[in-house]
This record gives structure tokens, sequence and C-alpha cells, in this order.
């Protein structure tokens, strides 16, 4: 038999578009709570710290706030104190450092975190995909040289660091690495570096290369990581490159695991692409809801919170809809 829920919504990610989420159930009358593993918008705050978005910053408003920057692209920072204030000007029901283990659904949605368990008649999930990196799936990756998440470019001035991917993160890598001393090694399993990377960026990292000033490997990979080397598969044949740190920046996957567990479907190509009815953002587990990038599946290039924000809206009419 249905009991009393704690909330009418628990949202299940404390990023922008989970805050829109909380922003829109909020203004609806609506009970609701938002859990976040780690502080406020936690995967902008762990960006690299001079990060600049490739959207204008209107596109980045979430519920018609204002976003006023310096420049017509906002940086990381600028990002995190927009996205903060709003959580704080609306006093959202946030729990931060708080993270979901599972989502279980009987009569009603049971929501399981580290810390408590929760009740609620409806599900969000707006978790993003930055929690699982691509692995590179070679002997070494394990060493602490190795890392698939970039941060501060004057940890590695002075350093032998190669830098594998062809995309917007391993790009701005290279080059802020480059800037500050690092001498930069470029791994591309391709034949050039990667088109979606920011119109403005692309020629400088092309620029660099021709230059002679970063050393690129198109159609290569690594395929050993060893103490002060890697070793490099490339058309020329192997080649031994001394290193003293990788940067494996090959992208990010969502916790397929989470969303399966939860019980929604995924489809059986490579894709993954998570059930949902675009409409309603409803998954094939009713009343459980994607909002955000997580929709994409493997397709992370697909969703941004510019394309994105107007889930919230979707998800609470159709909540809404459903108590009339």
């Amino acid at each position: 038999m249905e009991g009393n829920p704690d909330f009418d919504i628990i949202i299940v990610g404390g990023g922008p578009i989970g805050i829109a989420c909380g922003l829109e159930a909020q203004k609806n009358g609506l009970s609701y709570v938002i859990l976040e593993k780690g502080p406020i918008v936690n995967s902008l705050f762990n960006y690299p710290v001079n990060m600049q978005f490739f959207s204008s910053s209107e596109r980045l408003e979430i519920d018609d706030i204002p976003f006023i920057s310096k420049e017509a692209k906002p940086k990381r920072d600028e990002a995190l104190e927009y996205y903060r204030r709003i959580v704080t000007s609306n006093k959202l029901n946030i729990h931060l450092f708080e993270r979901v283990e599972s989502i279980q659904k009987n009569d009603l949605f049971r929501v399981v975190t580290d810390k408590n368990a929760y009740s609620s008649r409806k599900v969000i999930i707006a978790t993003g995909f930055y929690d699982l990196p691509n692995m590179l799936g070679v002997p070494g990756e394990e060493l602490p040289k190795v890392s698939h998440y970039y941060k501060d470019p004057h940890f590695y001035a002075s350093q032998k660091l190669a830098v594998v991917g062809a995309s917007n993160s391993a790009i701005d890598a290279a080059l802020e690495c480059w800037r500050k001393g690092a001498e930069v090694s470029l791994i591309i399993r391709g034949p050039e570096v990667g088109q979606r990377v920011k119109y403005w960026v692309r020629p400088d990292i092309i620029n660099r290369i021709e230059e002679g000033s970063i050393n690129a490997l198109y159609n290569s990979e690594i395929i050993e990581i060893l103490p002060e080397e890697i070793r490099v598969r490339t058309p020329e044949g192997e080649k031994r490159l001394a290193n003293d740190f990788v940067l494996a920046l090959t992208g990010y996957q969502p916790n397929f695991d989470f969303l399966v567990n939860a019980g929604i479907a995924l489809s059986e190509d490579e894709k993954r692409i998570p059930q949902y009815d675009p409409d309603s953002m409803e998954t094939n587990v009713s009343g459980l809801y994607l909002a955000g990038v997580i929709c994409g599946g493997m397709e992370t290039h697909k969703w941004f919170i510019e394309n994105s924000r107007d889930h919230a809206k979707r998800i609470i009419r159709h909540v809404l809809t459903l108590q009339d």
C-alpha cells in the first residue's frame, strides 16, 4: 500500500540541468531534493581552471536568469559563480557530497545514498557523463603518472607530457601546457585534429604543430606506458618517447550500470542510448525521467546545457499533468 513519500520528486545530480529541474519543481509547488555527490555543479568544478565554454553566456542561462560574463564566451569560474548564486539565492533544497547508490521502485521510489534513504513519487536522473573515463586499455595505464582528468597546466611545466586525444579537452590541454613550458607530444588516433574542436582554437593547434612547437603523431596510439617512456604505434612503426606524464583525454561515458540497475532500457548497439519519451523525458520506468546529456548514451557530443535546459520544463509539465 502506497504511503506518504518524503518528496514529490528526487533529482539525482546537481549540475546545471539538475538545478534547472529543482527550480522548475520549486516554482510549481512540488516538494523536491537535489542529491549531488560533490559540490554544486560538480562536473564544471572539475573542468580545467582556464576552460572557456564553446557556448555564449546567454545560451548557458537557465530559467531566464541572466548570465553576464566579461567575454561573449564565459570562463569556468564565471559559470561556477552563476550557478552557485542561482542555488543560494533561490534557496534550492540541495544535499551536497551525498552520492546516490541505487534507485528502486515499488509503489514509490526508494533512493538510497551513502548517507540516507529517501522516498518519492518521481525521480529525475541528471547525472551527465563525466564520471567514467574511456580507458586506453594498455599496460601501465595504472601508473601514477597517468591521468584521465586535466586541471592546471602549471603542474606540467618543464615536463615531458604526452596528451592523448583530438577533441577540445585534449587540444586545450596540449596548448596550455606547452605555453607553460611543457614538452608536449600529441597522440591522435585519427588522421587530423578533431573537427569539433573550438573554431578559434583549431587553427592555433595546427599552427603550433606545423611550426614544430608541439609534436603530433597522427594515426597513432599508445601501446604501453612505462615509468620513463611510452611506446607508440605509428604508421612508420613503433616509436619510444621519453615521458614524465600522460594525459589520456579520450572522453568519458555515463554510468550505464547505474541506469540499468534502476530499470532503464538501453539500445543494444554501441551507442547505448537510454529509452525515453522525448516529449516528457520519461523512461520505460514509469515516473523515472532523464534530463541533460545523460540522454545521449555514448553520443556525449549530442546534448549540452544549451539544448537540454528545457528538459526541466518538459518533465515538470508532465508530472503536473499526471496530478490533474
